[in-house]
């Protein structure tokens, strides 16, 4: 009897270590990509909510010079000659647009009778989207009487 518990194994291979060390480091791996992931898609969700809190803060400009001329194809074509409050919300308007989203960034005001679209344009490559991939944001919103058209 004493001779058939000698050849038992006492311990771990050298193999079984290897392996179940493979399988910690392959689900190590693959929890680390989850989480590159996840800090991806937040950055992206946080870009389109800054491009929100600034179309919304335009729109809110907008209805409260309600004489004013918003009508602007591009914010990069905003003339120095727009002076008073025009001039002065399209320029932190531009301002914005630019400290959020850098050089590449991009907004637009179009105004047809009382319907007001803004939107904004950027570069969402941190989103794990190719490389010149945009991020946009559009706000649609009736205003009421002339506001967004200058009376002249």
């Amino acid at each position: 009897m004493a001779h058939l518990y000698r050849n038992r194994q006492a311990g771990m291979t050298l193999i079984e270590v290897l392996i179940a060390l493979l399988i910690l480091v392959i689900s190590l791996l693959g929890a680390a990509g989850m989480q590159l992931n996840a800090l991806k898609y937040t950055a992206s969700a946080l870009m389109s909510t800054q491009a929100s809190f600034i179309a919304y803060a335009m729109l809110d400009r907008m209805r409260a010079n309600s004489s004013g001329d918003y009508r602007v194809s591009a914010v990069e074509q905003v003339s120095p000659t727009v002076t008073g409050v025009v001039g002065h919300d399209l320029s932190e308007f531009k301002r914005n647009i630019r400290d959020f989203g850098g050089e590449t960034a991009r907004g637009e005001i179009a105004v047809i009778g009382q319907q007001v679209n803004i939107t904004l344009q950027w570069d969402d490559a941190r989103a794990g989207k190719h490389e010149g991939d945009s991020g946009a944001f559009t706000l649609s919103s009736r205003i009421a009487g002339n506001a967004g058209v200058s009376a002249s």
